[in-house]
């Protein structure tokens, strides 16, 4: 099966790059935690396109960055292509601005349309928003098929970007504050890589590492972890891989698709931890993820 996926889909070329936009026809400006796996994704997903955009890292604790919005995580993209539209959720972003991408037809307001907010309840009770289609590419019937030659391939790449939400991206956490030693190491990251004052920086640090280190054990029993979470972090990635198959670069083919880039989004932010290199030594992730940091960084402004 995986063969005969990547024989209908190595011929593909990405559909634009941003060379093909008009000049300042998409302006964008990311809202982000730089070490989130969901703003990661959507900085893989911009990069691996080729398209300009501005940063701003928000304080995750006064959030004073993101104020103007209502919507109160992130990642949040503001972009302009004519008229100024806040974009909410990684995949509804990656989703929106890749249809927008493929259809000239369209506009980026019609786009985001499509992928409505509706309110939901955890099962913990909380009020959450979801958001309706985000996986989906709002496409005509020519254009889906120019992009999905048959309908297998964008059923699993679909598939694939609900599960680096839903599994992969509820391991992260867990591994990399595993031991107290491991959650001080992230939380040294953190602060380095984040935008926090010296003295805040400090508390956070240490405070953050200890709570870290607790909550991530409730993490582990929510989502009903082994007592050696290495061993879920394992599994997952070699599923992966296994997906991917011997016969494909990448599950898009000879180039990365949505889930290629989805997925390296996600295990990316553990670089330079002790999880990210366990995984490397103790998994078969590490051709492919090569592969995708070099063509990711290749088209990397």
């Amino acid at each position: 099966g995986g063969a005969g996926l990547y024989q209908v889909a190595r011929h593909r070329l990405r559909e634009h790059s941003a060379a093909e936009l008009p000049e300042g026809s998409l302006q964008l400006t990311l809202y982000q935690y730089k070490t989130c796996p969901f703003c990661s994704k959507v900085r893989a997903f911009l990069d691996y396109h080729g398209l300009p955009y501005e940063i701003v890292e928000v304080n995750p604790i006064m959030r004073k960055e993101i104020k103007f919005s209502s919507y109160r995580k992130v990642p949040i993209l503001l972009a302009n292509a004519g008229s100024p539209l806040q974009l909410n959720d990684s995949s509804v972003i990656i989703s929106a601005i890749k249809t927008y991408l493929i259809s000239k037809r369209k506009s980026l307001e019609e786009i985001v349309s499509f992928y409505p907010p509706m309110k939901t309840v955890t099962e913990r009770g909380k009020e959450t928003l979801e958001y309706g289609n985000k996986y989906w590419l709002m496409l005509d019937e020519t254009e889906t098929k120019r992009v999905y030659p048959v309908k297998e391939v964008r059923v699993e790449e679909m598939k694939w970007r609900k599960w680096a939400d839903d599994w992969l991206v509820h391991l992260i956490s867990p591994n990399v504050y595993r031991t107290p030693r491991e959650a001080l190491a992230s939380f040294d990251y953190i602060v380095r890589e984040g935008k926090f004052g010296t003295v805040e920086g400090f508390f956070a640090k240490y405070m953050g590492a200890v709570a870290m280190f607790f909550i991530s054990k409730r993490l582990k029993k929510r989502h009903h972890l082994q007592d050696n979470v290495r061993e879920d972090l394992y599994e997952a990635v070699n599923e992966w891989v296994k997906a991917v198959g011997k016969h494909r670069l990448f599950m898009g083919g000879s180039q990365p698709n949505l889930a290629d880039l989805a997925v390296y989004g996600v295990l990316r932010v553990m670089e330079g931890l002790e999880a990210f290199d366990d995984m490397m030594v103790n998994t078969r992730i590490q051709p492919w993820y090569q592969r995708m940091a070099e063509v990711v960084q290749k088209t990397e402004f």
